[in-house]
């Protein structure tokens, strides 16, 4: 934060992080030996191969199949499963209709070019449980170019008790715009919309995303990774927010390393309690689970 707080804004806007160079950077900082740095770098170099094949094409073959000569969504319960009836169909392409005049007029033209094909319910991460969402497939009138969108639902903060309600009306564009400030480089079909008295945002699905576990680095992996995500959260806050605030906030003591370290140990032990709260509802009959998903 405190280079970022001797750029312009402007120039703070221009930053970029670049996977590969800021992967070097972080293997160098960290001090590894050489053994160790060679195989942190093979097993990175596998997650961004990994997160850079998770295409539409990948998505095509993942998620759908022709069935009577067209392309349909293939259901896989509970986690996808097709949105059969036409009177709800109707509704989420009317909304995607919606949708279209909050993007950019260059996008607009963009999704003109494409058909609505199929759409499905898919349940969500465990941050968005609860919430819905629907993966939407379009393709252009030959059918040789497909594109995979998610509607998600967007509830209000659960800041906005503490902070007050946002300056938006709509939640799904609370969260677009919010992703548009704070990302070096946003998602092209990022929009939102509502229906049926929800709030939604759209964004693009499979566009090579990617991420890591923790839980399977080695250590030198793991405190390069780290390096990385302070890295792009700092690049994040210095975006949205005067870095210089930031800086005098933090100070220059351990009090706010301190504090972060004290609320993730914290959030890690209670998230721990509620599985275990969890496991016991399952034995106890409570609640029904289905293994593995």
């Amino acid at each position: 934060m405190r280079e970022l707080a001797d750029l312009t804004s402007l120039e703070r806007r221009y930053l970029r992080v670049d996977v590969d160079v800021a992967l070097g950077d972080a293997l160098r900082t960290t001090h590894l030996d050489a053994k160790e740095a060679k195989q942190v770098a093979k097993r990175t170099s596998k997650v961004i191969a990994k997160a850079r094949s998770k295409t539409r094409f990948q998505a095509l073959d993942r998620y759908t199949a022709l069935e009577d000569g067209r392309r349909v969504i293939v259901p896989d319960p509970p986690l996808v499963q097709r949105l059969e009836d036409e009177k709800q169909r109707k509704t989420v392409r009317k909304f995607f209709d919606h949708y279209k005049t909050t993007v950019p007029d260059h996008v607009h033209r963009l999704l003109d070019d494409y058909r609505f094909v199929d759409v499905a319910l898919k349940v969500v991460g465990v941050g968005s449980v609860g919430t819905r969402a629907f993966m939407v497939l379009l393709a252009n009138e030959a059918g040789e170019d497909p594109l995979f969108l998610q509607i998600k639902e967007a509830q209000p903060s659960v800041l906005s008790p503490h902070v007050g309600a946002s300056r938006y009306d709509n939640d799904g564009r609370r969260v677009v715009e919010g992703q548009r400030l704070l990302q070096a480089a946003s998602d092209l079909f990022l929009g939102w919309g509502s229906a049926g008295g929800r709030d939604y945002y759209v964004r693009q699905l499979r566009d090579m995303k990617g991420g890591a576990d923790p839980s399977t680095m080695l250590r030198g992996g793991y405190i390069a990774y780290a390096a990385l995500c302070g890295t792009t959260v700092a690049h994040a806050h210095a975006r949205s927010i005067e870095p210089d605030i930031l800086v005098g906030y933090l100070g220059t003591g351990a009090n706010a390393d301190d504090a972060l370290t004290t609320f993730a140990a914290a959030y890690a032990d209670q998230t721990e309690r509620d599985h275990e709260a969890l496991v016991a509802a399952v034995r106890a009959g409570r609640i029904d689970a289905i293994e593995g998903v």
